[in-house]
């Protein structure tokens, strides 16, 4: 009986090891990237776009809170007053989500950027690699007093 319990693993163990080549023509696929596979930063390679960030007596906003750029621009938002800022995509094409995640350094979280604490703190996003659409935008301490924006990429 111990025999046979050593065979049946051996076996099993044996033909786990088989197959695991992919066949030539999965070479070529395996080159994209998978949903959910890590995606590189890619750099501006366009004109860079400046975006402030206010608070005072007028309320919270971005201005101007509507910004049309070029795919391969960057957008670099700046804190003025009213601090802490921060950046939050809330709806992004799905295409391009996962390059705009890799493109926001020191992120915080799924489409967050970092917080910006201090009164001229910058935050530069690169638009490279995404697709042409329409990137709405948020600050999250200061969403309730609505300061939202939207990117539109060309």
């Amino acid at each position: 009986m111990r025999f046979s319990g050593l065979a049946i693993v051996a076996a099993v163990a044996t033909l786990g090891a088989c197959g695991g080549e992919k066949p030539a023509s999965d070479a070529a696929s395996s080159a994209t990237p998978a949903a959910g596979a890590a995606v590189a930063a890619m750099p501006a390679t366009g004109k860079t776009h400046e975006i402030k960030m206010i608070g005072d007596e007028k309320g919270f906003r971005f201005e101007p809170a509507n910004l049309t750029i070029s795919v391969g621009d960057a957008i670099k938002f700046v804190t003025v007053s009213g601090n802490p800022h921060n950046v939050a995509f809330s709806s992004v094409p799905a295409e391009s989500k996962a390059q705009l995640q890799a493109n926001l350094p020191e992120a915080m979280g799924d489409m967050m950027g970092k917080m910006l604490a201090g009164p001229t703190d910058t935050y530069t996003v690169s638009f490279a690699g995404v697709k042409a659409g329409k990137y709405e935008y948020n600050c999250t301490p200061h969403l309730a007093n609505n300061m939202k924006g939207v990117i539109t990429v060309q």
